[in-house]
Parts: structure tokens; C-alpha cells; sequence
């Protein structure tokens, strides 16, 4: 009779073919959990130990192999094959290697359901905190660009035409605001991901007298998770770790779509350094935004981690199934994806030139200031609807004249409205416009000043 050698052979009677064994492994990813499939072994066997489930010398044993497979993986020195399927059976036969049979005394009450969901949350906890320093140094750039700029003059964009004009540090704090709020996102990820399945085993439990709140702390877990059907089956904190992600994505998508804008020939308010840009094969001239770019396409691979993990789990039942394969590259594609863009832009931003000459013509040249008109017409007394009516007409007569509105005479805004007089000019000036906006978080220079100060203390 045919016999099967894998480590959960012993009911069968034939080895799975070679293109079945290939289809079915996923040591050639999950091969990155390496670290923490011996920090969660680590911890299981010195459970084992304090309970009295292994002795002494045993346990003592198993930790010692353990390390040296640790100092091996660290110099590059471990090999996986793909004959052991995945992570956790490949580094239990390189410890039986190590140490002989006693290494197969590590998996006393352990399954591999739970041992790989304890891998993912210490490899995504790790990683969140990594996110969350990197959001934070984005943060500081973006800060530090608009402490710069507080009065910088630049027009404010709705439906993508010249709305009024604004501070581009008020722009800059916009994108700071959402930074903040995927950092809180991330940082309440971590109360899902904090959490420890270990001792869950395949699903129900175990009949040993282990302690899962001993192996939890051996592995700086804050909570354990109390229902072991859910311990071994739950994904939420990927697909919330993924949410947060594509959100996070989705903003930086944003101000890449901007940065390529004003980048261009038409708009010309800034210009990336060259460390940040790539040429042309066949045109000379070229200087492309390839990293904003990048960054803006690799939004659509994030979602897609995050919509694939969603359709996998959407149809399991409980506890565990063969699909959860399916929950590790794409977590470990956003965390990669993640963690460079985020690197990236900090770089990209921090070193691009903002041409403030030509932001501040383009809020000169311009009918951005005809709210400040109406709203002038208004303080004087008239109902702020026919200052709306009159001013989108002088606006009109404008266009076709050719010139803007600094450039109308005293004489005609005054057959426009008596409530006009001299200090419309100085009402019209953009910076005084900009200046004027201080209500709770406008663009106004002092509300700005407040809002850079807020985010400095918060930052430190």
C-alpha cells in the first residue's frame, strides 16, 4: 500500500500529485510570517511548560531549537520546500531536524487554524504601528510645507474651475485633516488586531489545561479572543486593516492627481525635483511625475486586495476552510503597497517647488474675488440674491470686454450700485479676501496659523 509522508498524512494512503501539491502550498508567500511563526511557537512552548503540559527539559529543548532556527532565518540560512505546503509544517520539519522527534511535542494542543491566524496578527500589529510612524512623518511634511506658505495665494477649486482664492497652506492642512483621520483609523485597527487566537486550535478548543492568557502576554497581546469558532475565523481585522488602506490610498490618489496637474505646462504652480521624476525614451523635453503616478495607479491594486478578501470570506461558513489561504497576499501587497507610497510621496512632497508667482498671478487674473463683491454689496445692505444677480452679470459684461474685475471703473460700479464705493478695490484684492475668511477653520492667515499650531502640538 502507497503511503502519504506529509506531517497530517496518517490517513492516507497516497500522496497528493505534484501539480495538486503545487496548486494547494502557499509556502511562496507565506514563507514572510517566518519571524512570527517561531515568535508564536516561542510563546506556545513556554505555555506548554509553565502549564506542566511538557516537561521541563523538553520544553527546554524546543526553545532552544526555536533560536536556532531564528539565528538561521535571520542569517538567510533556513530553505522551505514546498513538499511542507506552508510556513508553519516547513519550519516544524526543520526543527525535527534541529532537534529530533521531541520538536513534534511543539504542536500539542495547537492546529495550524490557529497558529496561522496568531501569525497574521503579529505580522499586521508590527506593521500597523510602521503605517501609523509613517503617516505621522507624512504629516510633518505636509506641516512644514504649509508653515511655509500660510500666505501663499492660490485659487480654491470647485468642479475644477477658479472658485476663490485661498491660502495653499489651506489647501495643504485639507490633506493633513485626512491623514489624521486614517491615522485613527489604523490606530483603532490595532484594538482588533491586539488580540491573540492562540489556543483556539482547530476550532473548538483544547482538552489540555493550557493558559491562553500566559502565551497572550509571551507575545505582548492586550486581549485573547473569547470564543475559539471566532478566534480561528475571523478575518475582520484584515478587511478592516484593508479599508483603512484603500482609504488612505484613495487620499494620497488625490493629491497625486493634483500634484500631476499643477505640474503641467498649463497650470505650472509647482514642479517636482527631479529625484521624483523620470524622462522620456524619445522625447528630450519630457519631465514625467512617474512616483505621483505610480502612487495614483497603485490605489486600484489596494482595492483590489480589499474587494478579493471580501468576496472570499462573504459565503464561508464557520470555523475554518482551505479558502482562508487566500487572506495573506493581499494583505501583504497592501501592507508593501502601503508602507512605499507612503514613503514616496513624504519625499516627493517635501522636495517640490512651489512657484508662488504663478499661483498668486492666477488668483489676480481671475473671477474668484465676485464672491467678495456680492458679499460686499451684501455687508452694505442689499439682499445678498440681487448682489448675486448683479454681479454675475457685471461678470458676463467682463468676459466680453476682455478685462477683470479690478479692472472696472469707480464710475461704472457705481451706475452699478451707489452702495458702491472706493474700498471695493481693496474688498477685491485676493489677499484680502484670503485675509477676511476667518471663521472656524477658513483660510483666513490667523485661522491657519491656528490650525499649523494645533497639528504641531499634536504631532509631538
Amino acid at each position: 500500500m502507497a503511503e502519504n509522508h506529509q506531517l497530517w498524512g496518517g490517513r492516507f494512503t497516497a500522496e497528493p500529485s505534484e501539480y495538486v501539491q503545487s496548486f494547494g502550498a502557499s509556502i511562496h508567500f507565506d514563507q514572510k510570517m517566518a519571524a512570527e511563526d517561531l515568535h508564536g511557537s516561542l510563546a506556545h512552548v513556554a505555555m506548554l511548560k509553565h502549564t506542566g503540559i511538557l516537561k521541563g527539559d523538553e520544553a527546554d529543548q524546543i526553545t532552544a531549537g526555536l533560536h536556532t532556527l531564528q539565528e538561521k532565518l535571520a542569517a538567510g540560512e533556513l530553505h522551505f520546500t514546498i513538499e511542507n505546503e506552508d510556513i508553519h509544517l516547513n519550519l516544524e520539519s526543520l526543527l525535527t531536524a534541529e532537534i529530533g522527534p521531541v520538536a513534534g511535542k511543539l504542536h500539542t494542543a495547537r492546529s495550524r487554524n490557529d497558529q496561522v491566524a496568531t501569525d497574521m496578527h503579529l505580522y499586521l500589529k508590527n506593521h500597523l504601528h510602521t503605517i501609523l510612524q509613517l503617516v505621522v512623518e507624512l504629516q510633518k511634511v505636509v506641516v512644514n510645507k504649509a508653515d511655509q506658505h500660510v500666505e501663499t495665494l492660490m485659487p480654491g477649486y470647485t468642479h475644477m474651475q477658479h472658485a476663490q482664492p485661498i491660502s495653499y497652506a489651506h489647501y495643504l492642512m485639507a490633506y493633513y485633516e485626512m491623514l489624521q483621520r486614517d491615522y485613527d483609523r489604523f490606530e483603532f485597527n490595532l484594538k482588533h488586531t491586539d488580540r491573540s487566537p492562540l489556543g483556539a486550535a482547530a476550532l473548538a478548543g483544547t482538552t489540555f489545561p493550557i493558559d491562553r492568557e500566559y502565551s497572550a502576554e509571551q507575545l505582548g497581546f492586550t486581549d485573547v479572543y473569547q470564543n475559539s469558532l471566532d478566534a480561528v475565523s475571523d478575518r475582520d481585522f484584515i478587511l478592516e486593516f484593508l479599508s483603512n488602506c484603500a482609504q488612505l490610498m484613495m487620499h494620497l490618489s488625490r493629491f497625486c492627481e493634483e500634484i500631476i496637474l499643477w505640474d503641467t505646462q498649463e497650470f505650472q504652480y509647482l514642479e517636482l525635483s527631479d529625484t521624483y521624476s523620470t524622462g522620456s525614451s524619445i522625447m528630450p523635453q519630457k519631465k514625467n511625475p512617474d512616483m505621483a503616478e505610480l502612487i495614483r495607479g497603485k490605489t486600484g491594486r489596494v482595492y483590489g486586495d480589499l474587494m478579493g478578501l471580501l468576496t472570499v470570506m462573504k459565503g464561508l461558513p464557520l470555523a475554518y476552510n482551505k479558502d482562508f489561504q487566500e487572506d495573506k497576499e493581499g494583505m501583504f501587497d497592501a501592507v508593501d503597497t502601503v508602507e512605499q507610497s507612503l514613503t514616496v510621496f513624504r519625499g516627493m512632497l517635501d522636495t517640490l517647488t512651489v512657484k508662488t508667482d504663478n499661483l498668486a498671478h492666477a488668483t489676480s487674473h481671475d473671477f474668484s474675488n465676485a464672491t467678495e463683491l456680492a458679499d460686499y454689496l451684501a455687508s452694505k445692505g442689499l439682499p445678498f440674491r440681487q448682489a448675486h444677480e448683479l454681479v454675475g452679470e457685471l461678470v458676463l459684461k467682463c468676459i466680453q470686454e476682455h478685462k477683470y474685475l479690478k479692472d472696472v471703473s469707480l464710475a461704472d460700479y457705481q451706475a452699478l450700485s451707489p452702495l458702491i464705493a472706493v474700498d471695493v478695490y481693496q474688498a477685491l484684492d485676493p489677499r484680502t479676501a484670503v485675509a477676511r475668511r476667518n471663521s472656524l477653520g477658513g483660510t483666513g492667515f490667523d485661522q491657519i496659523k491656528k490650525q499649523i499650531a494645533a497639528a504641531k502640538a499634536a504631532l509631538q
